[in-house]
């Protein structure tokens, strides 16, 4: 049994997570938020009290870190006696603070893959470049580590195993398929980092399709899916963190992810890109400045946590799996339905950042109650879902199934 959670980050998805731990603080026990920017942790804090969110009186203190710096974090891990550690700091962290758990022993939760600043889109799989070869650290270690566990990658992972295990003998293919149907009624924005969110799709499209490694250009490959409550929606083949471990473990099966834009985003992003704008290598202005043309766009656009009060509509996030039952052929849809209205209106963030910030504490609460505390390194799909979707269910991502015509929940 482990208790005491340390949040890295205090952006959109630290809030939510915040929030729902505070709602399960009976279960975690004391809570600690460090960022860079303490007063971002202090407001996230003063909007938990203001929602009296804390599940029962407890600690909920705010801390300043600079999380690449492996040993500061250790330190803070060690002051805080925090014994679960959620990641939801920037990408460029994630192997400093996993080193961190290494160290101390904690548990290491994150929401996304470990990235380079310096490098875009490097050679699959993604994971083998940096956490896997923490592996067998993490096992000589008992240290629990569980890769990738916000909606995509994380429970679109554990969709996929749900699918496999409940439905099928043999998987042919694995489609996650991201739509937001929402409007934040700005000219233009990102739902998450910009920074982030452009890297992600300035690069190679990588899928697993027929054994090998497919590539594609950005918006090169798309097609209309008709999914529940939101529609017929256009989405496009995409590069994306869960492709790279769900081909390693289903590896005879095609693994593509696929998310949804709109025609106005594609246009302002392509004219955005064709310019130089998206570079991440700095150049120099006429007044001999150095700027990276990326971090200035970042710098102009809204920040992804102020598009929550007037962001209204709903997401659906799901995985198309094929194959087949006792030789017949089998597919089955499973997904979620989100409203970013019903997200602001409990947590104060859009439904992007609560899709992304609910599951990591639901695993928090998992391996606080032994559940998944495995003492290795895990992607999601290598752990059971079936203890994990119930407590989904109860923090407010519900789990349903679509197949021969029935749509239900996950365990009906």
């Amino acid at each position: 049994m482990k208790r005491n959670v340390l949040i890295i980050g205090a952006g959109g998805v630290a809030q939510v997570v915040a929030h729902k731990c505070a709602q399960n603080n009976d279960i975690l026990g004391d809570l600690h938020i460090a960022s860079r920017t303490q007063a971002k942790c202090d407001a996230i804090i003063a909007s938990v009290h203001d929602k009296s969110a804390m599940k029962v009186p407890g600690t909920f203190a705010s801390h300043a870190i600079d999380a690449m710096d492996s040993a500061a974090v250790a330190a803070l891990i060690r002051q805080t006696g925090a014994e679960i550690v959620i990641n939801v700091g920037s990408p460029f962290v994630n192997m400093s603070v996993l080193d961190a758990c290494l160290e101390t022993g904690a548990a290491y939760i994150d929401t996304a893959i470990h990235e380079d600043p310096a490098k875009i889109c490097e050679t699959p799989p993604w994971y083998g470049n940096y956490e896997w070869k923490k592996r067998d650290l993490c096992a000589q270690n008992g240290v629990t580590a569980i890769l990738g566990i916000g909606f995509d990658p994380g429970v679109v992972n554990a969709f996929a195993r749900f699918a496999a295990d409940e439905y099928m003998d043999k998987v042919t293919s694995i489609d996650i398929v991201d739509i937001n149907a929402g409007s934040h009624g700005r000219y233009f924005a990102t739902n998450f980092d910009p920074e982030i969110n452009f890297r992600e799709f300035t690069g190679t499209v990588y899928s697993w399709q027929g054994g090998a490694w497919q590539e594609n250009s950005m918006f090169e490959v798309g097609r209309d899916w008709d999914l529940p409550v939101v529609g017929t929606c256009r989405a496009y083949l995409s590069g994306h963190d869960e492709v790279h471990s769900l081909a390693a473990n289903y590896p005879e099966a095609d693994v593509r992810f696929w998310m949804g834009f709109g025609e106005h985003y594609i246009n302002v992003f392509t004219v955005l890109k064709n310019l130089g704008l998206l570079s991440e290598h700095p150049v120099k202005t006429a007044e001999g400045l150095e700027v990276v043309p990326l971090k200035v766009v970042k710098a102009v656009l809204p920040d992804p946590a102020s598009l929550a009060p007037n962001y209204t509509g709903k997401t659906c996030i799901g995985d198309l799996v094929k194959g087949t039952k006792d030789g017949a052929p089998v597919e089955v849809f499973v997904y979620n339905v989100a409203d970013h209205k019903d997200a602001f209106e409990e947590v104060g963030s859009q439904g992007i950042s609560y899709t992304a910030g609910v599951p990591p504490v639901a695993a928090a609460i998992l391996i606080a109650q032994g559940d998944w505390d495995v003492g290795a390194m895990r992607n999601v799909e290598e752990l059971d879902p079936k203890p994990y979707f119930p407590v989904l269910d109860r923090l407010g991502l519900p789990t349903r199934v679509q197949i021969n015509g029935v749509d239900k929940a996950w365990n009906e």
